[in-house]
């Protein structure tokens, strides 16, 4: 048995970071579903092909929330995190080999750092862009996406429209500078220690000393 691995979410801002992982026996088990990688797949073609693929084929995930990855931040640094998380989604599957969609600059350093956090035998290959050329990645890909957007969509239910997570969306820095002017510290699915939590804390911080400044 083998398995592609990939994650969603890893330089979100907001939200979990999600890692998944998905099996087969042989590439004819992923025939009858047309995967390619998350991001080019609308997400009502991902929301089912994940049920599909779950439904169909072995499968693992874990969910790290914002909270345990400033954790996990302080102990290491974030590819090896993902390195760690990489191998325990692998570790529930137990294949003998694994495709990984590399999260270092260096490919094959980051595949022998995944190797190294096993506990049992699985030859890892390392790729850039796995998500794209390996069809067993890119059904890890959708399960990854999926399962992290439908996160996103209840952590909105409980914060009001936060956006995708991301940095680069304009919704959720407007919602995380809102929020931590209203309450003074951001909001619980923030990831603290990333520079643009800082940055927007030290901003609000800055804006209330000029304005006590005139008084």
């Amino acid at each position: 048995m083998f398995c592609g691995v990939d994650e969603a979410g890893k330089g979100a801002v907001l939200g979990p970071l999600v890692i998944a992982a998905v099996a087969c026996r042989s590439s004819r088990d992923l025939r009858g579903i047309p995967v390619k990688d998350s991001k080019l797949v609308r997400p009502e073609e991902r929301s089912r092909l994940h049920d599909l693929i779950t439904a169909r084929l072995p499968f693992a995930v874990l969910v790290i929330d914002a909270p345990d990855i400033d954790i996990l931040r302080r102990c290491g640094s974030m590819n090896l995190l993902m390195a760690r998380a990489h191998a325990q989604v692998i570790g529930k599957l137990r294949p003998h080999r694994a495709y990984v969609d590399a999260c270092d600059v260096i490919a094959s350093r980051y595949g022998r750092t995944v190797a190294a956090c096993l506990d049992f035998p699985c030859r890892i290959t390392a790729e850039h862009h796995a998500d794209e050329n390996r069809p067993i990645v890119s059904a890890a890909s959708i399960v990854a996406k999926v399962t992290r957007d439908r996160i996103i969509g209840e952590l909105a239910l409980s914060f009001g429209a936060i956006g995708s997570g991301y940095p680069s969306d304009e919704r959720t820095i407007a919602f995380l500078e809102q929020y931590i002017r209203d309450h003074r510290c951001p909001p619980s699915c923030a990831r603290t220690s990333w520079e643009t939590v800082r940055t927007l804390v030290c901003r609000v911080e800055q804006s209330d000393l000029s304005r006590f400044s005139l008084l």
